[in-house]
């Protein structure tokens, strides 16, 4: 739950909240993927990933549809894990792909199942989009 600033350093690694932090030797995805139509990194966890697959297999898609949809989400994922130090290496291009760059500011951002990766100024346009009235929040959780 909750956001974070943070900074990534030289090599492309960022610290982890320590109750975020998978148990050692837990994998971890990193999901190249989009959120109102800006590019973020959701780092899932096994359980997170898994999650997605029972969703497709359980869908009513085809078989063929099933297959292609678990191939998109194979695709754009990259295994990891947070080093000893409590570290999560987020590989230079997959970084750069959503506009982070070295030693720059990031903001790891809660959101229940998994958590996401942002570039700070991304991150200021999703709070903005996100802390704006929704007419249709019927449930009026916000």
């Amino acid at each position: 739950m909750g956001y974070t600033p943070y900074k990534m350093d030289p090599k492309y690694r960022v610290s982890i909240p320590t109750a975020w932090r998978p148990a050692a030797g837990e994998v971890l995805y990193l999901l190249s993927s989009k959120t109102h139509e800006m590019p973020v990194i959701k780092v899932l966890s096994q359980q997170a990933f898994d999650e997605r697959v029972e969703t497709v297999n359980s869908s009513n898609l085809t078989p063929a549809a099933k297959r292609a949809k678990l191939g998109q989400l194979s695709m754009l994922c990259r295994v990891a894990s947070v080093n000893d130090q409590g570290k999560l290496l987020v590989p230079k291009d997959l970084s750069e792909a959503v506009g982070i760059a070295a030693e720059s500011e990031v903001v790891l951002a809660g959101r229940g199942m998994h958590f996401e990766v942002w570039s700070k100024n991304n991150h200021v346009r999703v709070l903005e989009i996100e802390q704006t009235p929704d007419e249709d929040d019927d449930l009026g959780i916000l």
